[in-house]
């Protein structure tokens, strides 16, 4: 070994400084190689392992072999293992890049262990707000938006003022434009989150901020995640974040507009999507079951939203995935456009402009004028900004938010069809900044990780010419419902057909292995009967819709008992006077100042009200 250590001394400098970059280089970067091809777990194990001992090898054989051949001069045996020794070096960094880009970009799908919560106090345009103002919060004290930072926005302002708690924020709202209260506390997201309702349209030039109040908190909603694999069957529920900017790094509060419940089978590659759509009546499980339209649920906050859609479907959710259509513009663009069936309009206009036949819609920053979205219908290749006015639109169409959800599922299946496509660096990194910033989950990275072998699944379908995932669609049959509010006003609500949504759930469930199919043992075909894919839920309307208690308040007790009679309802009458929390001064003698159960509420397994009539205690 000494003699050979002389004899290397003895060699040519350059072969020598070479020699020692070169170990120290590949050193550097095997290790580095090593600490990210690790951090792949559960991702071609085996082979990982195989590269690291053959790379480790090399190294050694590099530097044993090196040495002899400098030492005995055959500079050429040198040079050749050098410049594989060099190609090795090249690719440990160019590959731990690429990991690390990879890893970042898992990292940043997840969302972040603190979020930036925002606050106001509005008032009406109109309102002189003084220190004898009410304001109106919400009475639950573990609301973050609408009762922690409302105190906070009380301590800092030193606001002496009388408080109003509310335990529904649309009834808040009511009684800001009725005049009962002259502030209330509400999320910054407030016009994302309320003025899709009928008598909230204009929120957002009807009110004005008069203080607000901003603070971290830790993200709750990560804790919702369940501890499956994605090799095992898994439910995600998919939720549309209406921002007006891009990212989903601040409030989590979402205007519930989007929801999509899909099931997923890594094994047969299969999975059901059901959009629900926001209108649709349901008890919202935050609120002690109370009843109101679904989107509604996204006020509070995302655990309240999947304890909602799971109370509905008795289907547990492992996953949410928060996508901000913002961004949908830039993933759409990133795959350089997507191919979509563009469903023909019922309707020429659209809130007022002429879409000339075609599929019109505002544009991202939520434009008109020469900013409008035009789109031809039928199979179209659309950009980034037709997408989104395609997933958007629902004026146009008689089903309207039904149609929307409609097209939200084709966007869907047409992005993730295309994203199987992908075969350069460039488009990868253009897709890569398009999602990380704008769509966010509370998997962890290992989970994500672990549907690695799902994907190679998939692709490995495409390239044999099969569709990448097999989607079935379901349709939840729905009918128009008028619920009365607390305000006493009349608003539009979605019903929806108890069996239809039976026969969506059954799709879910044996696409999760939870329950086997129906063998289906005959079959029929005809050729002049053009074949129409089995859509489930879609057609099935045979259960029994479901009806609203109607608003009696302010109306006379002759007009209840007609009601319960005609419904074979057991109804009780208690007289009330001043004593009473009831008691309304503005009511005639014999009127109805409160009911039980209150307007709106279902009257499916109703059997007996209580009504509260001015008048003497019986």
């Amino acid at each position: 070994m000494n003699r050979l250590y002389r004899r290397f001394k003895k060699g040519k400098l350059f072969a020598k400084l070479l020699y020692f970059l070169i170990v120290i280089f590949y050193i550097i970067g095997f290790v580095y190689f090593v600490k990210n091809i690790m951090a792949l777990a559960k991702v071609e194990t085996l082979i990982r392992y195989i590269l690291i001992v053959l790379f480790l090898l090399y190294l050694l054989f590099y530097i044993w072999h090196s040495l002899v051949k400098i030492g005995n001069k055959k500079y050429g045996g040198f040079y050749f293992n050098s410049i594989i020794a060099i190609i090795f070096i090249i690719i440990f960094m160019a590959s731990s890049k690429v990991i690390g880009i990879g890893l970042d970009m898992l990292n940043k799908l997840r969302e972040s262990d603190e979020i930036t919560y925002t606050s106001y106090m509005i008032a009406l345009n109109d309102t002189n707000f003084t220190s004898d103002s009410t304001i109106g919060m919400i009475k639950d004290e573990e609301n973050i938006e609408g009762h922690i930072l409302g105190n906070k926005i009380i301590e800092d302002n030193d606001l002496k003022n009388d408080i109003q708690y509310y335990e529904d924020p649309l009834e808040m709202l009511y009684d800001l434009y009725n005049g009962a209260i002259d502030g209330a506390i509400v999320s910054n997201n407030y016009i994302i989150l309320y003025s899709p309702e009928e008598a909230f349209n204009n929120i957002g030039t009807e009110t004005k901020i008069l203080y607000e109040a901003s603070d971290k908190f830790a993200n709750k909603d990560l804790s919702l995640a369940s501890d499956k694999s994605l090799t095992e069957p898994v439910t995600v529920l998919i939720m549309g974040v209406d921002s007006e900017n891009e990212g989903l790094n601040e409030n989590a509060a979402f205007n519930g507009d989007t929801l999509i419940l899909a099931t997923f089978n890594p094994q047969t590659l299969k999975a059901t999507l059901l959009s629900i759509p926001r209108d649709t009546y349901v008890p919202i499980a935050c609120r002690n079951g109370a009843e109101a339209k679904i989107n509604s649920s996204a006020a509070y906050s995302t655990s309240c939203v999947i304890d909602t859609i799971e109370d509905l479907t008795k289907v547990d959710i492992d996953y949410y995935v928060k996508i901000n259509f913002k961004g949908v513009v830039d993933l759409v663009d990133a795959l350089n456009g997507v191919d979509v069936e563009i469903e023909e309009p019922d309707f020429q206009f659209n809130s007022g402009h002429d879409c000339k036949g075609m599929v019109c819609e505002q544009n991202s920053d939520r434009q008109w004028g020469d900013k409008t979205i035009y789109i031809d219908t039928g199979m179209q290749h659309l950009d980034g900004e037709q997408a989104l006015a395609y997933a958007r639109c629902r004026h146009l169409y008689n089903e309207s938010d039904l149609a929307r959800n409609r097209h939200q599922q084709d966007i869907i299946l047409a992005v993730a069809k295309k994203a199987s496509q992908i075969s350069s660096y460039e488009e990868f990194q253009k897709v890569y900044d398009a999602v990380s910033n704008n769509i966010a989950t509370n998997m962890s990275v290992e989970q994500i990780l672990s549907g690695y072998n799902i994907l190679k699944d998939m692709v490995n379908r495409v390239l044999q010419g099969a569709e990448f995932i097999n989607i079935k669609k379901s349709y939840l049959e729905t009918y128009n419902l008028n619920v009365y509010l607390p305000s006493g006003m009349v608003t539009y609500a979605l019903g929806y057909y108890e069996d239809s949504l039976k026969d969506i759930i059954k799709a879910m469930r044996i696409n999760l292995d939870l329950e086997e199919a129906t063998l289906t043992k005959t079959f029929t075909y005809n050729i002049n009967e053009t074949y129409i894919e089995n859509i489930a839920g879609k057609g099935i309307k045979t259960s029994p819709k479901n009806a609203t208690i109607d608003n009696f308040v302010g109306q006379s007790r002759k007009t209840a008992e007609e009601y319960c009679l005609a419904n074979n309802f057991t109804c009780t009458y208690k007289y009330i006077d001043e004593s009473s929390s009831y008691y309304d001064s503005s009511l005639a003698p014999d009127m109805i100042a409160a009911q039980d159960p209150h307007a709106g509420s279902s009257s499916t397994d109703v059997e007996e009200m209580t009504f509260y009539v001015i008048g003497a205690i019986d």
